[in-house]
């Protein structure tokens, strides 16, 4: 009796019918998240966007001598704004220097003239006043919990300045880490006056890269458009990668509780 051929006929694994399945279930699932998070994206910039201005120093004796220092968001009661301490330091090279804020209307761009409220050089802050009349002012996080890593954030200023023109770009990632803004020393070599002084706090760290002119620029929840924190590369780094000879690229925040202090510090309503 000749042997039965069992193999004459081959059916495709089933593992593999699951896999599919799996796959096609996983990709649109994904479809369905990155539906609304997108949406949400979007309304999140469209609430902080009106809020953003360039801040620039102008030459007195040379007023069509300007430099876009960094960016500012309007706050409290929309005649202010908090920006870092650094993009409003004066050069003295430069003579008398006049501080404005530089607002998008329309097609066109308002100069406000800014003065200097109060700084905080332990968070290295400005709370600046703003000529003209209101502009919306940001909503700043109550909860002084920060956002836990891996959270949906992005930053809305003015990268490389005005070379690209007076247009608020935006940059989205996440929250990568929530180090402290200082970090441990090899050795006492590293170690000065300043650094030993400075307060310990966490900071965000981000996994975007922020370039000249992002310095003050609001970072935001991006899921509802609530600030969380400042731009701050300057500063932080200062601190957290002092043995480090070259910029990593890396971008950090000030949370921005110590903005809610600092207008509260200064009669006004976060």
């Amino acid at each position: 009796m000749p042997p039965i051929q069992t193999a004459a006929i081959a059916l495709p694994p089933l593992t593999v019918t699951f896999q599919s399945l799996f796959l096609f279930a996983l990709a649109a699932l994904c479809a369905l998240a990155s539906g609304p998070a997108a949406a949400n994206l979007v309304e999140a910039v469209r609430k902080v966007q009106p809020s953003v201005v360039g801040i620039t120093t102008f030459q007195v004796t040379r007023p069509l001598a300007s430099h876009l220092a960094g960016t500012g968001f309007v706050v409290g009661d929309g005649r202010h704004v908090v920006t870092n301490a650094h993009v409003i330091r004066s050069d003295p090279s430069k003579g008398q220097q006049a501080l404005f804020a530089l607002v998008r209307n329309g097609s066109d761009v308002d100069r406000r003239q800014l003065s200097i409220v109060a700084q905080d050089p332990a968070h290295h802050l400005a709370l600046l006043r703003m000529s003209g009349d209101p502009l919306p002012a940001v909503r700043l996080r109550s909860d002084p919990e920060l956002l836990p890593e891996g959270s949906a954030i992005a930053v809305t200023g003015f990268p490389i300045g005005t070379v690209l023109g007076l247009y608020p770009a935006t940059q989205a990632g996440i929250v990568s880490a929530r180090p402290p803004n200082i970090s441990p020393q090899p050795d006492s070599r590293f170690l000065d006056a300043a650094f030993v002084a400075a307060p310990r706090y966490e900071v965000y760290q981000l996994d975007l890269v922020a370039y000249p002119g992002h310095s003050g620029s609001p970072l935001y929840d991006a899921g509802n458009g609530e600030v969380v924190g400042i731009l701050n590369a300057t500063f932080i780094k200062t601190t957290r990668e002092k043995v480090i000879s070259e910029p990593s690229g890396i971008a950090y925040a000030i949370p921005a509780g110590f903005i809610r202090q600092l207008l509260l510090a200064n009669g006004l309503k976060p």
